[in-house]
């Protein structure tokens, strides 16, 4: 896990907690499986959707922490085990700066690691929330998550992709988990519906605009956040700021003759790419768009009550939009 959180003690702790509960739980006979699974468990994750969880609990008062720490870890596991699986989908090299557990053990034990991943997400949920209706909720964001990524696949290479469609897929492939994540928090604190619905809402415009967020570093990149640049354009996914380029008729015009090589993009093409989409505008439009999206969550969160926990999530949110956390 990232040390990132030791400067906050309040959910240091129990982010801890899920640590714990994801190490005890992904443990089978398997030597290989094993190991990539706790490589996995262990290569820096930010644990994000787990703080997010955890802290609208503490903002609405939760009592039984040992419930909300399992359901954290459960939303944990479910966000590994879509990350191992589409790096196995992308043949990506490497994950959070290290080797990807399909590079270090093979698309076979990567798989079958997803898969484990997902029983062990179900049987968190069972032990949890066994006669709750967020069973049908879980189910319905893991569908979403697959609806978002089976637009974004439909969407490679698409040079004319709309604003609108890129929204519709990123509300699935990453905003969904978030919101399950501030949704349950809240519920589970026997928050009031208002306070639910207003929290759901938090997480999805936090997921977008975290989302766009990471689209703008595929551009600029960050060593210290572990974004390789390019990331997206050398599988075909065209993300925010190239969108917007290629709204624009010189940018497009530039930009089109290079996108048609595909596969074909050498380094010096995807350089290319890279200086005219700078020059274009389109990142700083993208940084526009993701803060009005992180507005939206910050004034969702002042419908839920005030205490240092809420305090936080506000300095959290803020903090992603310079992405320093």
């Amino acid at each position: 896990m990232n040390n990132q959180w030791q400067s906050y003690p309040f959910i240091n702790t129990q982010l801890q907690s899920v640590n714990q509960c994801i190490q005890n739980r992904i443990s089978c006979n398997n030597a290989d499986l094993q190991q990539a699974l706790l490589a996995m468990a262990n290569n820096g994750g930010k644990y994000l959707r787990p703080a997010v969880l955890l802290t609208i609990g503490q903002i609405c008062g939760a009592k039984d922490e040992e419930r909300l720490i399992k359901l954290a870890a459960s939303i944990e596991i479910l966000h590994m085990a879509t990350l191992i699986h589409d790096d196995i989908i992308d043949d990506s090299p490497q994950r959070r700066g290290a080797v990807s557990i399909q590079t270090r053990f093979g698309k076979d034990t990567a798989v079958y690691a997803g898969d484990l991943l997902f029983t062990v997400f179900f049987k968190l949920l069972l032990e949890t929330v066994p006669d709750s209706d967020y069973l049908k909720v879980n189910a319905h964001t893991m569908r979403k998550i697959l609806n978002g990524e089976l637009g974004q696949m439909d969407q490679r290479f698409n040079t004319t992709q709309s604003l609108k469609s890129y929204l519709h897929d990123v509300n699935g492939k990453t905003a969904a988990l978030f919101r399950l994540a501030a949704q349950e928090g809240a519920y589970f604190a026997g928050a009031s519906s208002r306070a639910v619905a207003m929290a759901a809402k938090y997480g999805q415009n936090l997921g977008i605009a975290f989302q766009m967020l990471d689209d703008i570093l595929d551009y600029t990149g960050d060593q210290s956040l572990n974004k390789p640049v390019m990331e997206d354009l050398a599988t075909g996914v065209y993300s925010l700021p190239l969108l917007l380029a290629l709204q624009q008729p010189a940018a497009a015009a530039e930009l089109k003759p290079l996108l048609a090589k595909r596969y074909q993009l050498t380094a010096t093409d995807m350089a290319s790419v890279q200086q005219i989409v700078v020059a274009s505008g389109a990142i700083e439009q993208s940084r526009t768009l993701a803060g009005k999206f992180t507005q939206k969550a910050l004034a969702c969160l002042q419908a839920l009550p005030d205490s240092r926990s809420r305090r936080f999530l506000e300095k959290m949110t803020k903090r992603l939009l310079k992405r320093t956390i």
